[in-house]
């Protein structure tokens, strides 16, 4: 009877050994939560930002999902389709960077990008099919900009 145990437990850690592990989901799914947030560089100097808003976000977690986001308002959003992309510095911040570029020639794009911890000339940016996206610092942090805020998210 122990010998035909043996056998069973050796039969199935070998049909185990020839299955595909589970695939691991995207790195972007996952709890992200709002650690920061500083004045963007679009940020009109004669208004001043929201600090109601930045004291309600800050320390919140939003949970992507493979079905859409969970979090405070504004960033909810059921059904999200998810698309990563590589982002050039005009680019970020639904290219506001670009826009601040347009309107004064001696701004630079990757400079504004570098100031808020962005390194080379290209970033992994999640468009989610909402009114956002997500530009990735590296794997675990992202920045989402918010009307004159950039918000930083740290994966938990």
């Amino acid at each position: 009877m122990r010998l035909l145990n043996l056998a069973a437990l050796g039969a199935a850690l070998s049909l185990a050994a020839l299955m595909p592990a589970a695939a691991a989901g995207p790195a972007y799914l996952g709890h992200w939560k709002f650690t920061d947030a500083v004045v963007a560089p679009w940020a009109d100097a004669q208004r001043k930002p929201d600090t109601k808003e930045r004291a309600r976000l800050l320390g919140k977690t939003l949970a992507v999902t493979v079905k859409g986001i969970a979090g405070p308002d504004p960033f909810k959003c059921k059904g999200a389709h998810y698309a990563l992309k590589d982002y050039p510095a005009d680019m970020l911040f639904q290219g506001a960077f670009g826009e601040m570029q347009s309107k004064d020639k001696s701004v630079d794009p990757g400079k504004l990008a570098a100031a808020l911890g962005f390194k080379g000339a290209s970033f992994k940016t999640l468009e989610t099919g909402c009114e956002f996206d997500f530009h990735f610092v590296d794997e675990r942090t992202a920045e989402v900009g918010l009307n004159d805020y950039v918000y930083t998210l740290t994966k938990q």
